[in-house]
């Protein structure tokens, strides 16, 4: 009886005796941290110290105790203190991944806050090391077990790796896929990127090791693979904000029986609108169509419009006669990327174009109505 009476009364006091100093550091130490980090003006301490964080270091100072004082207490039980030590370093792992998962998240937390890395797509990398540290932990943990080195547990699942393999395929192609996003600057969280396969068009929310959320413009959510992006192409829109400029591509359908050559006296009632002068027909050496002038008049409407980038190119031309019509298709940028208020800009553009159309003697061209047919 008195065997087993001292071997249990040194363990208890063991015990005690880490449960008073996590007491000692839960009720003095983290509200000492907590208050110098409040004092200080920086913001990173308040993430690496923050509550999250000190609670899990907390954990780790039991079976730190243990490990250290156990075999100094329990000389004359090898059989009880191989056992409490497995217990102890199997325990001693499980509260560092936890104490690491928590430090990760904090270093994210402050990515987060820095400017030049707040847009990065930063969330994979953290999960890609939090998998890293769990992945060792648990090699760990089964080394523990089963009383052998870290290393030949390793090579022990080098033999199964094909079955690893299909277990983590999402995984190991997510990281792939996230290094090349994140190396190549192909992608950041509140990117608009079009996706059409996958019925992806809208803004970036969430970029992490195995899926990329994206919220359509009809507030649904697409999740899309990290890898599907890179091995499938897509389009981001992060290079018209870049540029300062949203394209505007319209055209409107003159009728073919409308086109004309222009007389002195057109000419001279044409420059009266603006935008075109008589000098630049003077010398043409051919004769001017009034397509060509309502052209002109067109490019330099656009040229004084306060809301087109006057950087980006600014283009009137004619495309190909079709059956609907001879196309005149505007061409420039709206120094404006919104949606809304580039929609308004495209559509009074449009407005004026087909208006000042009839100004110039041409007529769009339309299909025959019911209406039209009446007669």
């Amino acid at each position: 009886m008195l065997t087993w009476l001292y071997p249990l009364t040194a363990a208890f006091a063991v015990a005690l005796f880490s449960y008073v100093c996590t007491a000692v550091f839960r009720f003095i130490v983290m509200p000492a941290v907590q208050k110098l980090t409040e004092r200080t003006k920086a913001k990173w301490d308040d993430y690496i110290f923050n509550h999250r964080v000190m609670k899990a270091f907390r954990r780790i100072i039991p079976p730190v105790i243990w490990y250290v004082a156990l075999p100094l207490v329990l000389t004359h039980s090898p059989g009880l203190l191989s056992f409490l030590l497995k217990v102890c370093n199997i325990y001693l792992v499980v509260v560092s991944l936890l104490f690491v998962s928590a430090f990760l998240h904090s270093l994210y937390e402050i990515s987060e806050e820095h400017k030049k890395l707040r847009n990065r797509p930063l969330k994979g990398v953290f999960q890609m090391f939090d998998l890293l540290a769990f992945v060792v932990g648990l090699i760990l943990i089964i080394s523990i077990i089963i009383d052998k080195s870290a290393i030949s547990v390793l090579a022990g699942l080098g033999a199964s790796a094909a079955i690893l393999m299909l277990i983590f395929k999402d995984t190991i192609l997510g990281l792939v896929a996230g290094v090349q996003l994140t190396a190549n600057d192909m992608l950041r969280p509140g990117d608009w990127i079009t996706m059409q396969k996958y019925g992806a068009n809208g803004y970036v929310r969430e970029v992490s090791l195995t899926t990329v959320k994206v919220q359509n413009f009809d507030k649904t959510i697409t999740t899309i693979p990290p890898y599907l992006l890179v091995s499938d192409s897509f389009q981001n829109w992060r290079g018209m904000w870049a540029a300062g400029g949203r394209r505007m591509k319209l055209s409107v359908n003159i009728d073919a029986n409308t086109v004309r050559f222009c007389s002195a006296d057109d000419i001279a009632r044409f420059v009266e609108k603006g935008y075109v002068s008589a000098s630049q027909y003077a010398d043409a050496g051919f004769p001017v169509s009034n397509t060509q002038v309502y052209r002109d008049f067109m490019i330099g409407y656009m040229r004084s419009h306060p809301d087109v980038n006057k950087d980006l190119m600014i283009m009137v031309r004619m495309l190909q006669p079709t059956p609907e019509g001879l196309p005149v298709e505007l061409y420039c940028f709206c120094s404006f990327t919104e949606w809304a208020p580039f929609e308004m800009f495209q559509s009074s553009m449009l407005d004026y174009a087909v208006v000042m159309a009839r100004e110039f003697g041409l007529s769009i061209f339309q299909r025959p109505a019911g209406t039209d047919l009446k007669g």
